[in-house]
């Protein structure tokens, strides 16, 4: 069965980078999730969910336009990871942070039921 645990730090300060990766287990990125495109979704408190990027088995990237400057995402398939960086953070940024996985491209995409895996989310607070 495969699973995505999500780990980085939960209080970042103003103007720092945040940076959270997104574990996969059970599967492969490589081999039986090739094909996969993993996304991080996001959704601030009292707001609603936010598409953020994406990133396919090739490496390619995909950003929404308004985070694009902000926002990397990259894998290490080694590790079976998926890494987000969200740099000049500010309180605006204080979010749940989702990790996804789906077989085709969901640009801006945000239903949970459109992803084949979504992991539960990780409060990132955005404050000194």
């Amino acid at each position: 069965q495969v699973q995505l645990q999500e780990s980085g730090p939960g209080l970042v300060k103003p103007s720092q980078t945040l940076s959270l990766t997104c574990t996969v287990s059970g599967g492969s990125i490589t081999t039986n999730l090739f094909y996969y495109y993993w996304s991080w979704i996001r959704q601030p408190p009292g707001k609603g969910l936010e598409w953020m990027g994406a990133i396919a088995t090739s490496g390619s990237t995909y950003y929404s336009p308004s985070l694009k400057s902000r926002t990397s995402i990259f894998r290490d398939n080694s590790k079976n990871q998926i890494t987000l960086q969200l740099s000049s953070v500010a309180p605006e940024d204080t979010s749940v942070y989702y990790c996804a996985g789906s077989t085709q491209l969901l640009l801006g995409v945000t239903e949970a039921a459109s992803y084949a895996y979504w992991r539960q989310g990780t409060q990132v607070t955005v404050s000194s």
